[in-house]
């Protein structure tokens, strides 16, 4: 996957990187040491690179163990949600039927007092 980069939008070199660069050019001495350099850094660069994917493998198989456990975890909850339900339901027929009887007798003698 490559991309273009518009280099229109890019300033032109100062004067002091255009002496730079013709400093640089006319020390041949410079150049393997530039080179050099260039290739410890790539270097540095992709053992940085290396580590930090094999940081981010790791972290992926945690996640994957996570997410593993949540999912039986997820089934766990869903029976407490079935067994709660269940006594909940219990309970407001219990105590339906008692508030629906003593309710019926509030409501008339609401009703009367006015």
């Amino acid at each position: 996957m490559s991309a273009s980069i518009n280099t229109a939008s890019f300033p032109t070199q100062t004067p002091t990187t255009r002496s730079l660069s013709s400093s640089r050019q006319s020390n041949p001495t410079q150049q393997p040491r530039s080179l050099s350099q260039s290739q410890t850094n790539r270097n540095r660069q992709y053992t940085h690179l290396h580590a930090q994917l094999a940081q981010l493998n790791a972290h992926l198989a945690d996640t994957e163990n996570l997410l593993g456990m949540t999912a039986v975890q997820a089934e766990y909850v869903r029976g407490l949600g079935g067994w709660w339900g269940g006594l909940f339901m219990a309970a407001s027929k219990v105590l339906g039927e008692e508030v629906v009887t003593d309710g019926a007798g509030v409501g008339r003698e609401r009703e009367g007092r006015r």
